[in-house]
């Protein structure tokens, strides 16, 4: 893939900022002390509590062919192809196909509701590491390279991609205010749904995919699409292959 150049008003935003900038000490402040009460540990019990009209663990790991004892490492390696599906999703869409075999309305994908409820289900796989095998089948296989010409692909009138912010080159400069993340090393994959700070709620890892590409004058991919799920199989496997472990929920800026 050729190397592409940042706009001039993006560079010059790099350039000119520096680290310091990056957090002022009333927000450093603020960011440890909810490192040890993170906020979002309330919508993750709500979530609990509404995937207990679902059932349990055991009718989750039921609907997905594994055992209880299996799940959460099963967990660890979503987004993967459900066969029952006919698709390589993600687990809110897991969940939503529950609701749907059990005659219950479906939650919006981009509700609050499903961001709690995904944050508590992918909490149960807190402590294991990211397990995708983009070679388990042609299905994960594919939307993985989607995934990754996702990241990859300039698109709109800037010309911009993920990785315009987020390669090697750029990693560790500074853009409205915020350091720019190696996402692997960062552990994206694996610390989403989180609370972000600066929105004050929990956002999911797709969410915060749809914030960049507002940001950037991107046309806004949806939530659940096969472009979305495959980015997020991608970022996920950045995270693998820094054995990076789940943690949610996540918290960031």
């Amino acid at each position: 893939m050729r190397k592409l150049l940042l706009p001039i008003a993006l560079m010059v935003t790099l350039a000119s900022a520096g680290e310091q900038f990056a957090m002022s000490d009333a927000d450093r402040a603020m960011y440890k002390e909810m490192l040890e009460n993170n906020p979002a540990d309330i919508f993750v019990e709500e979530g609990g509590e509404l995937f207990e009209k679902l059932g349990d663990e055991k009718a989750l790991a039921k609907f997905l062919g594994v055992s209880e004892k299996e799940l959460p490492k099963y967990i660890a390696g979503f987004p993967r192809y459900i066969k029952k599906m006919g698709n390589v999703v993600g687990l809110d869409q897991v969940l939503q196909a529950m609701q749907v075999e059990q005659g219950k309305k479906k939650t919006k994908l981009k509700s609050t509701e499903m961001f709690s409820m995904l944050a508590y289900v992918k909490s149960l796989a807190n402590d294991e590491q990211i397990n995708i095998d983009i070679n388990a089948d042609k299905y994960i296989k594919a939307s993985y390279e989607l995934g990754k010409k996702t990241f990859e692909t300039p698109r709109g009138g800037r010309g911009l991609s993920c990785v315009s912010c987020h390669s090697a080159d750029i990693v560790g400069q500074v853009l409205r205010t915020q350091p720019l993340p190696d996402l692997g090393k960062a552990g994206s994959g694996a610390t989403w749904p989180a609370y972000r700070m600066t929105k004050s709620s929990l956002r999911t890892l797709q969410r915060r995919f749809q914030g960049c590409m507002k940001n950037a004058l991107l046309k806004v991919i949806p939530i659940g699409s096969k472009e979305m799920v495959g980015l997020e199989v991608y970022i996920s496997t950045l995270a693998q292959k820094e054995k990076k472990a789940i943690a949610i929920p996540g918290l960031k800026r």
